[in-house]
């Protein structure tokens, strides 16, 4: 008799069943309830980091300044527009990829318009989703985290006409830029600046419109955004975690909140409570890439557009 046809259990009683199942469901429902709010909780991974020293733009060098300015000036409503008429289209080619596969080209990708680090993305994407492994926090933020920059790869399968619309802080575009945006004296060379609809009052939006409807800067935020929430099963906070990392005006600085409706407590919290695993992780020990990569090869595939 083969050994897996061997059982040395005792025989069991429909009582003794009863009561396994039962507590076989106390135990998952713990188990969802944790998974439902621990995402949220304090980060801990940071706690002895001297947080000044990151995203110091003042001190940014000549590459950083330059890639700003010029994603400033380009960044305008009829660009995002047409960006988005192009995602759209149906004529649009797709590549598919396993998780592991994309991140393995984010290797050859560093981000211009980051003071903070110069490793290779897939590293800072392991650093991120690691952080937050090593705080206990549930794994579909550790995907997160391990996904959130993929949409860079837009500027490889030539989706992108630079780095200026891959990278960078993302922010509103049809209002007034506002002055916690980095190197906000570059929109003066953004035309959107000058036109009296864009730029006075809430521009193009109403008040409590709601942060989803307003037009993002077109970057790797959107375009994996746009992505996952189809092809996913990633609960909101998590898409919400993709779509506005790079929006630190306003989960940082306070900024466009007057667009903010009721259920955008909710976004806001949730995106606030990853970027501390995606700024803060970058001063850690680059990871063993091979090492992480066991495991990882089987993860589910994104269709990328190329």
């Amino acid at each position: 008799m083969a050994p897996s046809a061997i059982s040395m259990s005792t025989p069991s009683s429909p009582a003794a069943d009863l009561e396994a199942i039962s507590d076989a469901v106390d135990e998952v429902n713990v188990l969802k309830n944790q998974t439902m709010t621990a995402y949220d909780t304090t980060s801990a991974f940071d706690s002895t980091k001297d947080k000044t020293q990151f995203r110091q733009y003042t001190t940014a060098t000549a590459r950083v300044q330059d890639f700003y300015y010029e994603q400033h000036a380009k960044q305008t409503v009829a660009y995002n527009l047409a960006a988005r008429v192009r995602f759209n289209s149906d004529s649009r080619i797709r590549k598919e990829l396993s998780v592991w596969e994309a991140l393995e080209r984010l290797n050859a990708l560093t981000d211009p318009s980051d003071p903070d680090t110069s490793l290779s993305q897939i590293q800072h994407a392991l650093q991120t989703a690691e952080a937050i492994r090593r705080d206990g926090k549930p794994r579909w933020m550790q995907a997160a985290g391990l996904i959130h920059d993929l949409g860079k790869l837009m500027l490889e399968f030539g989706l992108a006409e630079g780095q200026w619309d891959v990278v960078g802080d993302s922010f509103p575009v049809g209002c007034p830029f506002d002055d916690s945006v980095i190197f906000h004296e570059a929109f003066a060379l953004n035309p959107d600046d000058k036109n009296p609809v864009y730029s006075s009052g809430s521009g193009i939006y109403e008040s409590g419109c709601g942060i989803e409807n307003l037009l993002m800067s077109w970057g790797h935020d959107e375009f994996l955004y746009l992505i996952v929430k189809d092809q996913s099963t990633l609960p909101p906070e998590a898409l919400a975690m993709i779509r506005y990392h790079s929006f630190y005006a306003w989960h940082r600085e306070g900024a466009y909140r007057h667009f903010m409706a009721e259920k955008d407590c909710a976004t806001l919290n949730a995106v606030q409570a990853f970027s501390p695993y995606d700024l803060y992780s970058k001063s850690d020990e680059p990871p063993e890439v091979e090492e992480l990569k066991v495991g990882l090869d089987s993860l589910y595939r994104i269709v990328y557009d190329c």
